[in-house]
């Protein structure tokens, strides 16, 4: 009896976010794939034009017919849908980068020099400031009149592009952009306490056998951190398939399309064309499309993330 009173209690406590669960997050999931199989308007909007409670016409209308497997039909079929995630798989092309000059602020970060503090607020503040403000300031230093950047060149003597407005350098722009935001966030911090998670006598160990800085990385300090890459790698692959704000804000996912993502194409489909049942349908091939790769990059880290032991 005192066992089951307990896991009553315990259930109670649980059930506030269980039902929070169940209504903001797994009913819309099911709904929207739900809205897959059908073709419509999904809003509700006032019949005719009418106004609300008048007579003829008026009232709540909501108009949608079961359609079956064809919005996946035109899924096969959307040649905008491989533009733009040849967009985001090219703006993914940073993820290599960014892990990399992560690792390497971090290396820099854990030797313990004076001011090493101060360092870390500057390199970690970008990621907690407001991402709008940042775009904004981004989107003044590439402006083609009166940008920063293209003023510096200009005072070298080189016209500058139009950045944003350009779609050979819009994508570019945009990658430049999350580099200098991301590579000292959190990405940064994971390391730092990965580093400070390895245990010092193998650094002892191996200066005794003589390994030289190269050494030492190559054998100990990266096959330390491999969890802590794996981990890092995963959710940035994650994040990079649902990019959306930097090309809302920054160029609207133009010019042309150049800068048009996957989460900003379903954005499009659904607010600007109304095509609700279709924007589902993309976005349940994203959340199949993530879950394929997060699964791939499980199985091809497993050896990654277990860590090989020091030599």
């Amino acid at each position: 009896m005192p066992r089951a009173r307990a896991s009553l209690t315990a259930f109670l406590f649980l059930l506030p976010n269980l039902v929070g669960f169940l209504a903001f997050t797994a009913g819309p999931v099911l709904a929207a794939f739900l809205m897959t199989f059908f073709t419509g308007d999904f809003t509700t909007r006032l019949g005719d034009g009418a106004a609300p409670g008048a007579g003829g016409g008026g009232g709540i209308s909501f108009e949608a017919g079961f359609v079956g497997l064809a919005n996946y039909e035109r899924l096969a079929r959307d040649e905008e849908l491989l533009r733009y995630l040849g967009n985001t798989l090219f703006l993914m092309g940073t993820i290599p980068i960014n892990v990399a000059f992560s690792l390497g602020l971090a290396l820099l970060l854990n030797q313990g020099l004076r001011g090493t503090t101060v360092y870390r607020t500057i390199f970690f503040l970008p990621t907690i400031s407001s991402g709008i403000a940042l775009f904004l300031i981004w989107r003044w230093i590439y402006s083609s009149e009166v940008g920063l950047l293209n003023a510096v060149l200009a005072s070298v003597g080189i016209d500058g592009p139009s950045w944003l407005s350009d779609a050979a350098f819009a994508k570019p722009a945009l990658m430049i952009m999350g580099l200098w935001i991301g590579m000292g966030g959190y990405n940064m911090v994971l390391y730092l306490a990965g580093l400070q998670d390895i245990d010092p006598a193998l650094y002892e160990a191996a200066a005794i056998d003589g390994a030289g800085p190269l050494a030492t990385f190559r054998h100990i300090t990266w096959p330390q951190l491999a969890p802590t890459t794996f981990f890092i790698v995963v959710t940035n692959v994650i994040g990079g398939f649902q990019v959306f704000d930097q090309a809302y804000v920054m160029t609207g996912g133009g010019p042309e399309g150049a800068t048009t993502t996957l989460v900003y194409y379903i954005y499009d489909l659904l607010y600007i064309r109304s095509d609700a049942a279709y924007a589902a349908t993309v976005a349940v091939a994203l959340f199949g499309l993530i879950f394929a790769v997060t699964v791939a990059n499980w199985y091809a880290g497993r050896k990654l993330a277990s860590g090989a032991a020091p030599a």
